[in-house]
């Protein structure tokens, strides 16, 4: 049993029956939230998806963090291929009254897993050069878009947690963010597919973050502008199922 299964009762529905194929663990996140007007992000979702919004509000998230333990199951992190830093741009929709998450982009560091992703899971990642450290005012993360099929977004972010951990409580604004038990994508042929995650409850803190510079919704015509809502968290497990298409 890998470890994220010992806790189940807090999902939403049951986990599939089906084995699980990839593990990972995701490191140091910053979920970094801004409420964007719904009909802004419409025009970027396939139309059999419902935007999910909370109090008649949509939001796009960008989260940076680095993963570590990447595996297929049965077989053995690689170290040339198991640890990447990441950084998604995402919002949030539901089909089937399944609630999961978009993404507009995901940017990392390693060009076998951008590739291998796009071909198995036809999600939109990008190669990105991404350094993170560890700063004496927290994690110091900066990502350039190097993909041939971008135009150099890039994100400098200085973050870090403070305050109590705390699980989110559904009904809440942090879980409506963070507590998505699965992925939307959708393939060349214009499929609708579900990706089925699992995970423990989100352990979050508040957190801050000082954007120096932040375009990764450049692409989608969007100036975010305000105090985000922010959160940190330091790590997760997750496992993570082959994608199936959505039923028609």
């Amino acid at each position: 049993m890998h470890p994220s299964q010992r806790k189940l009762g807090h999902r939403p529905w049951v986990v599939p029956a089906r084995p699980w194929i990839m593990a990972q663990s995701w490191h140091d996140l910053l979920f970094a939230h801004w409420p964007v007007p719904a009909e802004a992000l419409r025009r970027f979702i396939p139309g059999r998806l419902e935007l999910d919004l909370f109090d008649g509000q949509a939001w796009l998230g960008i989260v940076p963090f680095r993963m570590t333990g990447v595996r297929l199951r049965g077989t053995p992190a690689l170290p040339w291929l198991s640890a990447f830093p990441e950084l998604n741009v995402r919002t949030y929709v539901i089909a089937e009254d399944k609630p999961g998450v978009w993404f507009f982009s995901l940017d990392a560091a390693n060009p076998i897993a951008v590739e291998a992703a796009r071909l198995s899971y036809h999600l939109p990642y990008f190669r990105a050069r991404v350094t993170m450290s560890e700063g004496s005012d927290g994690i110091v993360y900066r990502s350039l878009r190097t993909d041939y099929r971008g135009n150099g977004e890039t994100l400098e972010v200085i973050y870090s947690g403070e305050g109590q951990g705390f699980e989110a409580k559904a009904g809440t604004l942090e879980y409506f963010l963070v507590e998505r038990y699965c992925l939307y994508a959708q393939s060349p042929n214009q499929e609708l597919l579900r990706g089925e995650i699992h995970h423990p409850p989100w352990q979050l803190r508040p957190a801050r973050a000082r954007f120096k510079v932040n375009a990764m919704a450049d692409p989608l015509g969007i100036r975010i502008s305000g105090a985000p809502t922010l959160h940190f968290s330091r790590l997760q497990q997750v496992i993570v199922w082959w994608p199936e298409k959505v039923k028609d």
